[in-house]
Order: structure tokens, then sequence, then C-alpha cells
């Protein structure tokens, strides 16, 4: 089953701060997509760009374009859990 974010705040830090439908929550750093992958190096020189993150329609992916992307089973598991 695929894991539905209820809520996601953005960090000055590139972290995501997840919420999902089970109540788990993580901290999810984005440098590391950023380090590794072209696409998301966008998110630190396009001014506005990290901030205008966005939920996608079926709970299941957190975007900012149409190039940069996050599905939410890589942020579960991967993500830090918070208690």
């Amino acid at each position: 089953m695929i894991p539905r974010i209820k809520s996601f705040e953005t960090c000055d830090d590139w972290k995501l701060f997840v919420t999902f439908d089970d109540g788990f929550r993580v901290s999810y750093d984005v440098k590391d997509d950023i380090d590794t992958h072209d696409e998301f190096k966008s998110l630190t020189t396009e001014i506005g760009l990290w901030s205008a993150a966005q939920l996608d329609t079926s709970r299941t992916c957190i975007y900012w374009n149409d190039r940069i992307d996050l599905p939410s089973d890589i942020i579960y598991e991967y993500g830090e859990p918070l208690v």
C-alpha cells in the first residue's frame, strides 16, 4: 500500500517535515537529492521554488514542477522518524 501524505512543511535547511495518514512523522533531507540528482539543483538556484512545494491530488507525491518530485513511499522509507 502506498503511504498517503496528510501534511508537510518545507524548512530553510532543505528538510521536509511530513505527516502521513497513519500518524507516522518524518524529517526528510532533500539536500542528498540536490547533491545527487541534477534536476533537484534548481531548488537551490531558482528563487522561491523550494517554498512552492505542493502535494499532488492523490497525496502520494510532493512536487515542485514537472521535473522535480518525491514519491511518498521514498519519503516514508528514507525519512528520519520523528517522535
